[in-house]
């Protein structure tokens, strides 16, 4: 039997959502100097993680599916790391 998500906890992370968007607006008007970015990048992480969680029924979800959604994020990683690692030993 599939755990059912109350809608209470369907309308606490959407109000999260909401105070992390809100947050990453106000943090936009913020001049934070080189802490921007990461400070952008933390925010937008922390909703993707609870939209994959909730919305995408990640949390309750078979070790399977979680298992698919960690390697895809791995080799996703991967991806990232080598794109920065060509970026950044270029010859300007």
């Amino acid at each position: 039997m599939e755990k059912i998500i109350s809608e209470k906890t369907y309308f606490a992370v959407f109000i999260a959502l909401l105070v992390l968007t809100l947050s990453t607006y106000e943090t936009a008007k913020l001049d934070l100097g080189r802490w921007n970015t990461p400070a952008g990048l933390a925010i937008a992480a922390v909703k993707a993680t609870l939209v994959i969680l909730y919305f995408m029924h990640v949390r309750y979800s078979t070790a399977l599916t979680r298992i698919v959604i960690v390697v895809g994020l791995s080799w996703f990683g991967i991806l990232l790391l080598l794109t920065m690692n060509d970026y950044v030993t270029r010859a300007w």
